[in-house]
Formats: structure tokens, sequence, C-alpha cells
């Protein structure tokens, strides 16, 4: 169950009319927090995005189910949007929830570093093309604001500032 704090947040980004895989970037933080809090850990920095994804479906987000995987858990991501969050019963069998948390403890916390979330987003842009990377970040400045943007062009020549060094 995603904290109240994060739903509030996915809900403003839904409001300033961002897109939905924004609005799910929250639930990927939230996760991360997690891991680095210690609450359960992640083989991959793919693994915890995906944890963090499947938490934004269930609330309601409307992300698209994911490509690969089970029909199971493209029903499933379906059905938590079509029905909404809160109307669905909790799991049946608490045994096989309890043995999940065991091993999610388990799992190491280096999925969750800068270092490794840096990489992944690394690749992930490595395969998108420049109009792609463009357009977005075009979409970014619209429906960032006046006060962000300001921020994000302070930002911006800092970086050029120390490039030019």
């Amino acid at each position: 169950m995603p904290e109240k704090q994060t739903i509030e947040r996915a809900r403003r980004d839904k409001r300033e009319g961002k897109s939905p895989s924004t609005q799910a970037g929250e639930f990927v933080r939230e996760e991360m927090d997690h891991i680095r809090e210690g609450k359960h850990g992640a083989t991959s920095s793919k693994q915890a995005i995906a944890i963090g994804l499947s938490k934004a479906r269930r609330a309601g987000v409307k992300l698209s189910p994911p490509k690969k995987g089970k029909a199971s858990t493209r029903k499933s991501a379906k059905y938590a949007y079509a029905v909404g969050q809160g109307k669905r019963k909790p799991h049946r069998r608490p045994r096989v929830s309890r043995a999940v948390s065991r091993v999610m403890k388990n799992e190491p916390r280096a999925a969750a570093s800068h270092r490794a979330l840096a990489r992944q987003a690394k690749g992930a842009a490595r395969h998108r093309s420049a109009a792609s990377r463009s357009a977005a970040a075009r979409k970014a400045s619209r429906t960032k604001g006046a006060s962000q943007r300001s921020a994000a062009a302070r930002k911006a020549a800092r970086t050029r500032a120390r490039r030019a060094a």
C-alpha cells in the first residue's frame, strides 16, 4: 500500500497535466526510499522500478500493462484501474505473502544507489531517439510553470559554466 503522501504527489502531477509516467515516478521514488531504508531490497534497479510501477497501476495511474509478463499481471493491472483503489479484497494467502516479504528483505540494497540509478537512466535514454528525448524535454518545459522553469534555467547555466571551465 503506497503512502498517503505519495498518492497526493501523484494526484498533484495529474492535476498539473503531467504524463502518467511522471505520476508513476512518485511511486518509483517511494520504492527507492523503501530500499534505502532497508524495508526490502531488489536484485536490480529494473526490479525496483517495476515494483514502483506496479504500485502505481494498482493506485489507479493510467499506465499501460507491462509489455512482457504473465497474462495475470496484465489482467490485475487492468482490473486495478478499472475498479479503483480500496475495493479489492486483501491477499488470500498470508503465508505466501509472508514468505515473499522474507525473501525480499534478503535482497541487496545496491539497486537504489545513485550510481545504479544513473546507469539505469543512461541506458534507458540510449534506447530513445534524439527526437523523442527532445519532445519529452519540450513537454516538460510546458508543464513546469514559471518558477520551476527559472530554476531549471539557472541549473543549466551552472552546468554550462562548469563544462566550459
